[in-house]
Order: C-alpha cells, then structure tokens, then sequence
C-alpha cells in the first residue's frame, strides 16, 4: 500500500509539472523556437495597367526585377503564424504609345513591407504547405527621372492586399526549402514633368512575387 501510494503521488506530480510546463510554453512543435527566417530569389513580375495619361495619351508600365527578400516568422500555435517579408528592387518605367511615342520614365526603387497571417499546414511533417493574407506598405525611396522627364514623381505609402501560398519542405529538424508565391494588388500615382508640361496617370503595379529559397527555425 505504501508503495501504491509513493507511485500515486510521484504520477500526481508529475502530472502537475507538465500541465506547468504546457501553460507556460506556446503550442509549436516540440523543442522548436515560434522564430523562424527565411532568405528567397524573388521574381517580381508586375500584372500592370494604368490609366490614360493626361494630356499626351498611351499608359505607363512598369518592368520586371529579379532580387531577394528576406522574411521573419513568428509561430503563435503550430499551425499559426506572422511573416513579416521584406524585399528591395529597382524597376524601369515606360509611357508607352502616347502622342510622341515611347518615353522612358526612367526608374523607381519599391521597398514594399509585406504582412501576413499564416496558416500552415502539417507542422510535424517534412513537407509544410501555408496559406496566407494580409497587406503591403508601398514605400519608394528613390527615384530616377529618366533621360526624358525633368522629374517625376512617385505617389508612395498606398496599402495593399497581398495573398500567398507556399511550403517548407524541413531536410533537417531546422533547415527547409521554401518556395513561396504572393500576389499582391497596389497602385501608385505618377506625376511626370516633360517636354513643358506635366502629365499624370495612375497605375496599378500588381505584381505576382515568385520566390525560391532556404530557411531556418530556430
């Protein structure tokens, strides 16, 4: 009987100690850190229109980049989480078909902050398919007027919203692969001074952002 009971009260208290333990610590995947980062090649390819350019006709476009963007995750539950990613990239402008043609616009630098609320998928396995939404910050810290315009100017701080789907897929406890996709909708207004006028035009960027790389949870 007393060793029933010593076996008792050990169970009790160790029962005690896990149910402490699991109060006290967030629901990801055992001996996991909620922190996780990860370092991606990104394409960003604008799906872009504006609207007609005042006084001189045709639309503006924006090209193409190739660059690299970091994201930092935080994981509230296993399944869970908040990617913040952040990415810098230089795109060429065009007016294209106006009333004289053609005019390089020159080029703008996007600094684009994105957020998005996760959802993952399969957290205990290798492969770790998400889901994601949230918005993106149009932030443009430098612009370059091109041959053509005596300036132009770029209309930033418009919000967005941005959707993804992606997956890790873990060769190690804490190394993965990622490949992610976003879609984001944002535009911008454009004011360009050339050729003694001004003219402006509104354009939306939505850009799909296509990005492979490595990852690591902490």
């Amino acid at each position: 009987m007393r060793m029933m009971r010593k076996m008792l009260n050990v169970g009790l208290l160790t029962g005690c100690c896990l149910m402490v333990q699991a109060a006290a610590s967030p629901c990801y995947a055992a001996g996991d850190s909620p922190w996780m980062v990860r370092l991606r090649a990104l394409g960003i390819i604008p799906d872009d229109s504006s609207s007609q350019i005042t006084t001189i006709g045709g639309e503006a476009s924006v090209d193409s980049a190739v660059t690299l963007d970091l994201d930092i995750s935080y994981f509230f539950t296993e399944n869970i989480a908040a990617e913040l990613t952040l990415t810098y990239a230089r795109h060429d402008v065009t007016a294209e078909n106006t009333a004289v043609g053609n005019i390089d616009l020159g080029s703008l630098d996007l600094l684009p902050p994105t957020l998005t609320l996760q959802y993952h998928f399969m957290p205990k396995n290798a492969f770790r398919p998400y889901v994601g939404a949230g918005f993106s910050y149009v932030l443009i810290p430098n612009e370059d007027s091109g041959p053509v315009a005596t300036a132009v100017d770029y209309d930033d701080g418009q919000v967005g919203l941005a959707l993804q789907a992606g997956f890790d897929y873990f060769f190690t406890k804490n190394w993965c692969v990622n490949v992610d996709v976003k879609k984001v909708w944002v535009d911008v207004d454009v004011t360009v001074h050339a050729l003694g006028t001004t003219v402006s035009t509104n354009v939306d960027v939505d850009p799909w952002l296509f990005g492979v790389g490595i990852g690591y949870r902490f």
